[in-house]
């Protein structure tokens, strides 16, 4: 799954004009290069950064947008005006661009040569000055664009720069995604339903169903080696605690027959339901948790939305090995000194996001009517994390995002039979619940270890969807004042 990514890089495009002449634009193209090479040469980005051109008109600038949009392999552009580069020059070629867009506001030096500066100097070195015409034809033209200040050779620039590049790639990725609905979703609620015309028109998706009946068809299809290999992969990965092999055989072959109507359909994400279960002994537990691990996007109940996000998350981390999953809100610890929540689901949470090796268990599922399903269980590990939901609102779609702290659960709990995180909320459990409650955000979640709230922004922008971010300088009163004020923005938006 992460082979998708690997191969992108972003075009470094470099404002200047005509004026200082030929001399100094060699300077200007020779500095270009050595920034793009030692960025990328920093281990700091994901993908390499590669000088493309020092625009001096409109017809480079156009013709070289115009590559990029055409070119696969590039998944966004950087800008960067080493001199003044004279904004109007910008408007062609911007108003083409179909590729993520970041603003680089560096300079090619780090502090000012006190001894050394005079008028050739200043004229070469015109970032200040260049960046603020640059950034007014971004703002004039409402394109969204990242715009990222501070030194090129600052590790701290370079890794921001790393993590929108990551979020770009997703966008790119998100245009492609594909996910596989076995049923529908939960009979009556609400926040799992949305539109998945606008969701592809916005990012992509394509949505779709396969009958739960194919699926059972497939399952009885799977050969005995079919079988064995995904349970050796088991035996490998997993400690097996139950001797009720039969439940856990019967997961290996939900887990290949699924894996292979994915692989058939060209599908990185899927959902089930456990009211939808026709044709089948027991609802994917144990299955959809490995299929996760490997990169699959995944939700209960139906949820694509979740899915479809997870996939996505996914594919942000920097990393090989991601360390995100489906998550839901469960119960809560209100204590007066600290007040927590616990978030697991009945059968499905990413064993990526484990603190010690899971465990393959059996027990009843007080739900869907089926058969006790195998599942693992395992406590999540500690660290800092971001949940997030997409929801839809109607008239729009809107992300939301909240900083948590993961900790090791406080109690063992030896009679819950599922896997569970527990985590402290950011600013604090009370406020945090009032602002996740006023945005409508959903009781699934993607928790993730890998990316950052930025990151989740950056996507947003990319897409043009609407995001909130519920942290720790978050208030109550201010971010009821912020929803206002974006319920009025968007419906503009969606009505102009």
């Amino acid at each position: 799954m992460k082979e998708k990514m690997k191969n992108y890089t972003f075009w470094f495009i470099v404002g200047s004009q005509d004026l200082y002449g030929e001399e100094v634009l060699k300077i200007v193209a020779e500095h270009g290069k050595r920034i793009a090479d030692a960025i990328t040469a920093s281990g700091n980005l994901p993908y390499p950064l590669e000088y493309r051109l020092t625009g001096r008109n409109c017809e480079e600038i156009t013709e070289v947008i115009k590559q990029a949009n055409r070119d696969d392999s590039c998944a966004g552009i950087v800008t960067f005006c080493h001199t003044f580069s004279p904004s109007k020059m910008w408007i062609n070629g911007l108003s083409l661009l179909q590729k993520p867009y970041c603003h680089f506001a560096t300079q090619f030096n780090k502090e000012i040569p006190n001894d050394e500066i005079d008028m050739g100097f200043m004229n070469l070195n015109q970032a200040a000055h260049g960046d603020r015409e640059h950034g007014y034809i971004g703002a004039r033209m409402h394109l969204p664009v990242r715009v990222i200040a501070g030194h090129w050779a600052d590790p701290d620039t370079q890794k921001e720069l790393g993590d929108w590049m990551c979020a770009a790639v997703a966008s790119i990725y998100s245009r492609t995604l594909k996910v596989m609905r076995f049923g529908d979703n939960m009979r009556e609620v609400a926040v799992t339903e949305g539109d998945k015309v606008e969701a592809q028109i916005r990012f992509g998706w394509q949505v779709n169903t396969c009958p739960v009946g194919k699926l059972a068809e497939v399952v009885e299809a799977i050969s005995a080696d079919e079988e064995n290999d995904v349970m050796n992969s088991y035996q490998e990965k997993y400690e097996l605690r139950t001797d009720n092999l039969a439940s856990v055989r019967y997961q290996a072959r939900l887990e290949a027959a699924i894996r292979k109507l994915l692989k058939n359909h060209g599908c990185d994400a899927f959902s089930t339901n456990f009211q939808d279960l026709y044709g089948l002994r027991q609802l994917p537990g144990l299955a959809a948790q490995d299929l996760m691990a490997e990169g699959y996007g995944f939700g209960a109940e139906g949820d694509w939305k979740v899915a479809a996000m997870l996939a996505i998350i996914q594919k942000m981390s920097k990393s090989s090995v991601h360390c995100s999953t489906f998550m839901e809100y469960y119960t809560y610890h209100l204590s007066k000194e600290k007040s927590y929540t616990l978030g697991a689901h009945m059968l499905e949470v990413d064993p990526s996001v484990a603190a010690s090796k899971p465990v393959i268990e059996v027990f009843p599922l007080d739900i869907g009517g089926k058969e006790d399903p195998a599942r693992l269980v395992f406590e999540g590990k500690e660290g800092n994390a971001v949940i997030s939901c997409l929801v839809d609102m109607g008239d729009h779609l809107r992300l939301i995002a909240q900083d948590i702290h993961c900790i090791k659960p406080l109690l063992p709990m030896p009679n819950l039979p599922v896997a569970r995180v527990m985590w402290e909320p950011l600013p604090s459990l009370k406020t945090g619940l009032e602002c996740w409650i006023m945005a409508g955000g959903s009781h699934h979640t993607v928790l993730s270890y890998d990316i950052s709230a930025h990151q989740l922004q950056d996507f947003a922008r990319i897409t043009g969807v609407e995001y909130l971010h519920i942290g720790e300088n978050t208030t109550a009163e201010s971010f009821e004042h912020e929803l206002e004020v974006n319920d009025l923005i968007w419906k503009m938006r969606t009505y102009a």
